[in-house]
């Protein structure tokens, strides 16, 4: 006899329901798309956007310093300070396009170096760890009209991540570890639990989200794992299936670990330059597979916190400070670097080791959540974002 445990694994779907599950079709207040992804373990933001221009940069650096613009396999070349790491063609071409812009020199309010509480006030919005128990995400959907059967934002994870944890419904999706059931069984199940409130609700979420998840020949099993580049162009074609659905939800989240690289790690080629190549094919993914929607998407890339201006002994970096945000998509007013740069002097860094955070991450968020998501603008620093009125809203990244 099958198990009411069992339903969602048989049905070979990926929904995982949050604590308050529901419906992935969405009637939201908004057409605008927005995607978080959070790389976990703290980028290095001057391996992300190296600051060639700046006289210390080479110096500080050392043997992580990246070729300049026009070297053989240099960095791409954004203005006269600023470069971008060879693996990130796809940011470079939308860069170009005015679709992509980097945010340098940004850092929550968080200032210690443990990445459990850095990504506590990263998703909390909070100024402090541990404030707060919801994320900033969950509390800006209810303006958006989310509700329970009718949600707005998905985690694309197996587990729901603290910045879309809430009172406001949200549901998430994560690939099938197990074979596909047949049509047979899985009609079945939905005979036998068909008076079951609960259950019938949630085995036909399974099956519309798995649905949606595999339209257009879609991918819904995950590569095998330490392929961390097709995995993450699998979350990205599946993440684009979701919000390019006519009523399917206009927010999503994404995950991506492995980027604290205490050793070897790497310029061009290595560890990072590996991650980053990854992430740029998940973001080309994304826009192909969004096809017209891209237009009405913005991607914020963001992470816990950076890393040290200089190299460790173990050829790496340790946990840092201030690092770089992306921004990518349709409805991004890009094409240029949004930075208030504090330089690379010993005197200019934080606490002598670290680049000094001269913009709030909060700034960017409320961004997007007022000109793209067009949130009223008296919530972000009520509600969203308790007592932030010092991280006002960073002005013209959106195109409006």
């Amino acid at each position: 006899m099958v198990s009411r445990r069992d339903i969602l694994k048989v049905a070979g779907a990926g929904v995982v329901a949050s604590s308050v599950p529901g419906l992935v079709l969405a009637n939201a207040a908004t057409d605008a798309r927005f995607v978080l992804v959070i790389l976990r373990g703290a980028a290095d933001g001057l391996a992300i956007a190296p600051p060639y221009g700046d006289g210390g940069y080479r110096k500080v650096r050392g043997e992580l310093a990246l070729p300049a613009p026009g070297s053989s396999d240099g960095m791409f070349k954004l203005d006269g300070l600023f470069g971008l790491h060879p693996s990130l063609a796809e940011v470079h071409e939308q860069y170009g396009k005015q679709r992509a812009l980097i945010v340098h020199a940004v850092a929550s309010p968080y200032r210690e170096r443990s990445h459990f509480d850095g990504q506590d006030v990263l998703e909390n919005g909070a100024a402090a760890v541990g404030s707060l128990r919801d994320g900033w995400l969950n509390r800006a959907l209810a303006p958006l009209g989310g509700s329970l059967g009718n949600e707005v934002a998905i985690a694309m994870a197996q587990n729901t991540p603290l910045v879309l944890r809430g009172d406001n419904s949200v549901t998430s999706w994560a690939p099938s570890q197990l074979p596909d059931a047949q049509t047979s069984t899985l009609r079945r199940l939905q005979d036998m639990y068909a008076d079951d409130a609960f259950f019938a609700i949630r085995l036909d979420q399974a099956l519309e989200a798995q649905a949606i998840a595999e339209s257009d020949g879609g991918m819904a099993q995950m590569p095998r794992r330490g392929n961390e580049t097709e995995q993450m162009r699998a979350m990205a074609q599946a993440t684009a299936r979701f919000l390019k659905a006519e009523d399917g939800p206009r927010i999503a989240v994404l995950e991506a670990g492995g980027w604290d690289t205490h050793a070897n790690q790497g310029t061009t080629t290595g560890t990072l330059a590996n991650r980053l190549e990854g992430l740029d094919g998940g973001l080309r993914t994304l826009r192909t597979e969004l096809g017209d929607t891209w237009s009405k998407t913005v991607v914020a890339v963001v992470t816990e916190f950076g890393r040290t201006v200089a190299v460790n002994g173990t050829r790496g970096t340790d946990h840092g400070t201030a690092t770089a945000a992306i921004l990518v998509g349709g409805a991004v007013n890009g094409g240029r670097i949004v930075a208030d740069w504090p330089g690379l002097r010993s005197s200019d860094l934080y606490q002598n080791r670290d680049l000094m955070p001269t913009t709030d991450l909060r700034s960017v968020f409320k961004a997007v959540l007022a000109d793209h998501l067009a949130l009223p603008e008296q919530a972000l620093d009520t509600v969203v974002f308790p007592d932030s009125k010092s991280a006002p809203l960073l002005p013209n990244i959106i195109r409006v």
